[in-house]
């Protein structure tokens, strides 16, 4: 049964509605899809009562950003089947006000540079638990500036070193991350470690047992990294997922949902340590 354990919506920077979501992976023949919106469960909920109505199995999940602070450098952690999601909430709650914060102040520096109105902006975020830099690249597009959404605009108003708009958002811990995940009942997932230059976090956290499993499938994967990946995950016992990571439109690499799956075999594990882990409290 085909599952991609790693899709956005519009709850967060994905471009589509959860409805849409839903539908699409049933027309595609995917079997079973992770909801895992950024650092909110606001439509995993939602996601899985109607991927129940329609026939498709909806895995509830979150993927939070956080921080490398030892090697100063992004991260992000894939949360699967939480017990007590509520448990969560603190920590997405402070991310967003972050997030918020820094959209508001670059959404003022673009509007001095382009003079759009900020109702075009909070028009394409309506319905999302935050604004992305995509709803503001959105309303650019819209308003004739560019035809890309991360192209050369984008490099020169949001690049970290540099960006005439950039503004950085304050990321918890990764470590601490982590522990919250556990903390709430769920598996820790290491979201596709060839991004961000991850390699060295990935053997750490692998080392040290704090992470369940490896996110070993996703489109910006090196071909040649994936059997290390998977040679990890069998030494250390880790789960290994896959996913397209799907965003519809607000995305640097189109990738079709279901283009990265999750093999049968480890979406099967993945659900008997989440029942262990329930049955061990």
């Amino acid at each position: 049964m085909a599952a991609d354990l790693h899709c956005h919506t519009r709850m967060s920077d994905g471009s589509i509605a959860i409805d849409e979501l839903v539908l699409l992976a049933k027309n595609k023949g995917i079997g079973t899809i992770a909801v895992t919106d950024h650092d909110t469960f606001a439509g995993a909920t939602r996601a899985k009562i109607f991927g129940d109505r329609h026939g498709v199995e909806v895995i509830q999940g979150i993927e939070i950003s956080a921080y490398d602070n030892d090697r100063d450098r992004k991260v992000h952690i894939l949360g699967y089947c939480c017990e007590s999601p509520d448990r969560l909430e603190g920590l997405c709650k402070k991310i967003g006000e972050s997030r918020r914060m820094a959209a508001n102040i670059m959404m003022q520096k673009v509007m001095r540079l382009y003079p759009i109105p900020a109702e075009m902006v909070m028009r394409r975020a309506q319905g999302c638990t935050n604004i992305y830099k995509q709803h503001i690249m959105h309303a650019l597009i819209d308003a004739g500036y560019t035809t890309e959404m991360f192209g050369s605009l984008f490099q020169k108003l949001f690049n970290p070193r540099g960006g005439l708009a950039y503004c950085p958002i304050e990321y918890p811990d990764v470590h601490d991350v982590i522990k919250q995940i556990h903390g709430a009942g769920g598996l820790a997932v290491m979201a596709h470690p060839g991004q961000y230059d991850g390699h060295d976090l990935m053997m750490e956290l692998a080392d040290s047992g704090e992470i369940d499993g490896i996110e070993v499938w996703h489109p910006v994967h090196k071909k040649e990294d994936i059997p290390q990946y998977v040679a990890l995950a069998r030494l250390k016992g880790l789960l290994m997922t896959g996913g397209s990571d799907f965003h519809g439109m607000y995305t640097s690499h189109p990738c079709a949902l279901g283009a990265f799956l999750t093999p049968d075999e480890q979406l099967s594990e993945l659900k008997k340590r989440k029942k262990l882990l329930k049955a061990n409290g």
